[in-house]
């Protein structure tokens, strides 16, 4: 029995329906924007394994920082203790972020660390005898599978089980282009209620939606009016982080800052989940108290594991690089270029691209839906010729480690217009 025919024996896997799903692929070697499976057949991962690893598999550096940290300290509790790696991090993240970020909070991946800083601006609140109960979020977005991170996504069949035990979120339209005055005039009259924590959002690209970008300006304007009506502003950057808008953090596109930030996914390159959540120093504040019921009671027992503050310091180091910069402008440049050969294809709706991200989508005459026929066909026929890409409904998006190739990256359009011939 091989390795593929045993994990169907015991695993459950993620947004997985096992009724209908083959046997699935066992990768076991990475290198680079290349993994190999147990047969040996090689598949380019044009998506860095779920956004999260930019600097490609088994890198080195990031290696040899997590055996250094191993060797002299691999865990050690959060909670009542401190350590060397953390304030490291802190710091170091505090330098990069935008100047109104003064702590961190750490927890294990993108959701909790939304589910952090709802908690926050909830509580916030309830430490001042305010009651604002209610979140506002974009339509069609997606903060992770934790009950409020839940709660603020907008994608239906994730969350159509749980509608009654979920925080209450009002949506509002994503400011697209074209569509920014019904976005702008929704938000200020949920405002003008008094009854709203917080707007969450995924700052210029909603990346589960299918890539949908908006600019920086409208952002700009939401942000302001937020924080002239109290209302704290929480920018998801656990998939735009690290460099893959083109910037350090997409935040870094705005003129006004949000008020806290949620980074997970890129922060150790792929290599320990780590996640963390930011906060002015207004916020804290609001829990700095001698009554110690308006604490933040929440935790998590590998908070700020200290192999993991090594692999994100490793990781912003390889970031931070000349090497990795010039990369990131190369496959931005790549990417323009195949935008303006394809998005003349008679079969391609509409093409987009923000730093590494590009996205196409492909014409359909029926409503797509995220696992809907076309979905499925395209992400076999991208898995049988070696390629990593996972479309939503009839949205191709590209997200490739920064360490690919021009060669490889040359044969994922390739693939790409291929597949869309293949529809």
């Amino acid at each position: 029995m091989n390795l593929s025919e045993k994990d169907q024996l015991y695993n459950w896997h993620p947004y997985t329906q096992h009724k209908t799903t083959d046997l699935l692929p066992a990768i076991v070697k990475g290198e680079g924007a290349l993994l190999w499976d147990e047969n040996g057949k090689e598949y380019i991962d044009a998506i860095a394994s779920w956004w999260v690893n930019p600097y490609g598999h088994s890198n080195k550096i990031i290696a040899e920082a997590i055996y250094k940290q191993l060797t002299t300290l691999e865990h050690v509790l959060f909670g009542g203790f401190t350590h060397n790696k953390a304030v490291e991090l802190s710091e170091k993240l505090l330098s990069i972020l935008p100047s109104n970020q003064k702590k961190i909070f750490f927890s294990d991946n993108g959701s909790t660390a939304v589910e952090v800083a709802l908690k926050t601006a909830l509580q916030y609140n309830y430490n001042k005898g305010i009651k604002k109960t209610k979140i506002i979020a974009f339509e069609d977005a997606f903060h992770g599978d934790t009950f409020g991170a839940m709660a603020s996504s907008g994608i239906t069949f994730f969350t159509e089980a749980f509608k009654g035990s979920l925080l209450e979120v009002v949506r509002i339209p994503v400011p697209t282009e074209g569509n920014e005055t019904n976005s702008l005039k929704a938000l200020q009259d949920l405002l003008e209620t008094g009854d709203f924590a917080a707007f969450i959002f995924e700052p210029l690209c909603q990346g589960a939606a299918g890539m949908v970008m908006y600019s920086p300006e409208i952002l700009d304007q939401m942000i302001a009016l937020c924080q002239q009506n109290n209302v704290f502003a929480i920018a998801d950057e656990v998939m735009t982080g690290f460099g893959k808008t083109g910037k350090t953090f997409a935040t870094d596109y705005l003129v006004n800052k949000p008020d806290m930030i949620c980074l997970s996914k890129a922060l150790t390159g792929g290599t320990i989940p780590m996640a963390v959540t930011t906060f002015t120093q207004e916020i804290f504040d609001g829990f700095y108290n001698d009554d110690v019921n308006k604490a933040l009671f929440h935790g998590h027992t590998f908070t700020a594991n200290p192999t993991g503050c090594a692999a994100a310091l490793a990781s912003i180091s390889l970031m931070e690089s000349q090497e990795m910069q010039d990369n990131i402008s190369r496959i931005h440049a790549k990417h323009l270029a195949f935008e303006t050969k394809i998005k003349q294809h008679p079969k391609v709706k509409t093409t987009r691209v923000l730093g590494v991200i590009f996205a196409l989508e492909i014409k359909s005459e029926n409503q797509e839906s995220y696992y809907g026929t076309m979905r499925n066909k395209l992400y076999h026929f991208f898995i049988e010729n070696g390629i990593i890409l996972r479309p939503v409904g009839n949205i191709v998006y590209i997200l490739p480690p920064y360490v690919i190739l021009d060669t490889q990256l040359e044969k994922v359009y390739t693939v790409v217009e291929q597949a869309i011939e293949m529809i």
